[in-house]
């Protein structure tokens, strides 16, 4: 969003309305921040009440600079109304609960304003999409599955439809499969993704797109449909390599870089992801991103000297929980490598560090899970 977004100049029109702030979560001085307000994923945007202190809007996810707009022109409208309708006060409770982390909680009340919402409300997608982003965090695949189904049709055709599409078919894959309906429930929401994903006269970003593909080529992995699932991959890795040659900036094209290397490793062909990379590396030197995604290159490439050079500049570069991410890269390297001794010190380094971590940056269940790993490994 910061490079295609929120450089859009008809967001100055904002400019004297509210106050912008972006906040870098990995900086220890966020913490406090993170503490009241957790940040699931990123990017998150929140519209603060300073006055109230509470929470007018929250949205997981990129925007388009018209659903940016129109979420701006919808939380203002909240913030100055006088009194709100049953859908807006369900929302608001239920966009406060989210933001604390009470995710159950929230669904229900996301719910409950979809029901209560009158004719034409202007939340209605937007809330169907926390709806289900909340039932996929809160572990709930059925619920979330079935409510997409029931969405899908009513966001039809507007900017939510992909996120309402793809959420709820990344939750079918999810269910059970004891469940007898799961097979049909992923036939349907693959075929409203693809739905999505053929309508052109939607405006999505590069962003949405990828996802789109990601979330049908889960489709075809979770069929067993091997030339299905390559085919989208190769169409897929075609796409991004299109967006950013079309980019015009470094910025942009660096927007793409993730996504590029997941399609490369998926492809077997990471070896096409090393010059994006060493370019961001150059366009971005105190970027640790390029040279952490470096190293899971060549480790998939078996050069794991340069692997472990890579990871070396990346966690020179790394602070907050994102250090994390590149120590567990780097002891799969080293697995790879055959260097047991040192997978278990980078591990054991990566538990440290992660009980380190101030309070609203540091996460129970990560450090649960960082251990586990380690018991896993070999002595």
């Amino acid at each position: 969003m910061r490079a295609y977004v929120l450089t859009d100049a008809s967001l100055e029109r904002y400019a004297g309305r509210f106050v912008w702030l972006s906040l870098n979560t990995e900086d220890a001085k966020s913490a406090s921040f993170l503490k009241k307000y957790p940040i699931p994923a990123l990017p998150t945007l929140l519209v603060l009440d300073a006055k109230r202190d509470a929470v007018t809007m929250r949205y997981v996810g990129g925007a388009t600079v018209p659903q940016l707009r129109k979420m701006l022109d919808d939380a203002e409208k909240t913030y100055r109304a006088k009194s709100l309708s049953s859908a807006d006060q369900l929302l608001a409770r239920a966009n406060a609960l989210a933001s604390a982390g009470k995710d159950a909680e929230a669904a229900k009340l996301f719910d409950q304003a979809l029901g209560n919402a009158p004719k034409g409300w202007n939340g209605y997608g937007r809330t169907a999409e926390s709806l289900l982003f909340s039932l996929s965090m809160a572990r709930d695949a059925e619920r979330c599955t079935t409510r997409a189904l029931d969405l899908y049709p009513r966001v039809k055709g507007t900017s939510s439809a992909a996120g309402v599409a793809a959420s709820g078919l990344s939750c079918a894959i999810e269910v059970d499969e004891k469940n007898p309906k799961r097979a049909q429930w992923i036939a349907t929401l693959e075929k409203d993704t693809r739905e999505v994903f053929d309508d052109h006269t939607l405006t999505l970003s590069g962003d949405d797109r990828s996802g789109l593909y990601m979330s049908l080529i889960d489709a075809r992995d979770d069929a067993k449909d091997e030339a299905g699932a390559k085919k989208l991959r190769g169409e897929w890795a075609a796409f991004l390599e299109k967006s950013a040659a079309a980019a015009k900036t470094a910025e942009q094209r660096a927007v793409y870089d993730s996504h590029r290397l997941a399609a490369y490793l998926d492809l077997g062909t990471p070896e096409k992801a090393i010059p994006m990379l060493e370019q961001s590396q150059r366009d971005f030197p105190d970027d640790y991103n390029p040279p952490a995604r470096l190293a899971l290159a060549y480790n998939a490439m078996k050069e794991y000297d340069k692997a472990l050079a890579a990871s070396d500049r990346a966690l020179a570069r790394v602070y907050g929980p994102r250090k994390l991410v590149v120590l567990t890269a780097r002891a799969d390297i080293y697995t790879a490598k055959g260097d047991t001794a040192a997978a278990r010190a980078t591990m054991q380094q990566a538990i440290d560090y992660a009980k380190s971590l101030p309070e609203g940056q540091r996460s129970d269940g990560r450090i649960a899970s960082l251990e586990k790993r380690l018991a896993a490994m070999k002595q």
